[in-house]
């Protein structure tokens, strides 16, 4: 197995006087199957998963923000993205001495993704906008918050709605496929068409429509590119044809040898 690149460990320091780890955002729609890819991390001793802290947005002392947002988004938007830019800077400023961090979702989602859903269905005024951006132009200025790589589950909006559907989580009984296909649409402008400007880390697109079985087989066999043994060059690039030009390149390198 190869070693992971020096500039892994060279980067920004953490709190605690520890370096910053290989850190990976596993981004996609409702029902993709984030939870799922993490948990296919767990055995490993160099890994630490971070998962979304969706029992805080259910019980800020009693009260159920992510029910709320379901039920009045108009109303609870603000609220809502707001709490959820606090829980995830929380989770991305925690100490850690794992050499790999792996976050279900990141800051950059909120900014690029579910503030502009919230645009496009105006259930953010444009004030409110304003601020949510503010902050995170503030954060991005003066904190790391860089990703070494995004992993984005893409599923069709029919497939994410079934698996939500059949998981029965009693906050998301309001959410319609109608959203689901806005969130879709939101998530290819941000990370596939890259509508806000070409992105600095590169993002392994998996077809995420399979089943339980052979998404396992496929993370399994994408392990050395997610815990950053093997480095993706800053592009889109499509799991599984990522392994060949990693294969191709190996060969050129022994030919000359």
């Amino acid at each position: 197995m190869e070693s992971p690149e020096s500039e892994c460990n060279k980067s920004d320091e953490v709190g605690g006087g520890g370096r910053r780890p290989f850190t990976l955002a596993v981004e996609g729609n409702i029902g993709s199957g984030k939870s799922t890819m993490l948990n296919c991390f767990q055995a490993f001793t160099d890994v630490q998963l971070s998962p979304e802290p969706i029992d805080q947005w259910c019980d800020l002392k009693g009260h159920n923000l992510l029910e709320l947002l379901y039920k009045d988004p108009k109303r609870w938007s603000f609220q809502f993205q707001s709490y959820v830019q606090l829980t995830r800077l929380q989770l991305i400023r925690e100490k850690t001495h794992a050499r790999v961090r792996i976050l279900e979702r990141s800051l950059q989602n909120n900014r690029y993704c579910f503030l502009e859903l919230a645009r496009k269905v105006g259930s953010l005024s444009e004030e409110e906008l304003a601020v949510l951006h503010a902050w995170h132009e503030w954060l991005d200025s003066s904190m790391n918050l860089n990703l070494d790589l995004i992993v984005y589950l893409k599923t069709h909006p029919d497939v994410a709605y079934k698996r939500m559907m059949a998981r029965n989580r009693s906050e998301e009984s309001s959410a319609k496929l109608q959203y689901l296909t806005y969130l879709h649409e939101s998530y290819e402008d941000w990370l596939i068409s890259q509508k806000f400007g070409d992105l600095d880390t590169p993002v392994l697109v998996f077809d995420a429509n399979f089943d339980l079985a052979e998404m396992n087989l496929r993370y399994h066999e994408a392990a050395d590119i997610i815990r950053g043994f093997k480095r993706l060059p800053k592009k889109i690039n499509y799991f599984p044809e990522c392994l060949q030009e990693f294969e191709d390149k190996e060969n050129i390198a022994n030919s000359m040898l």
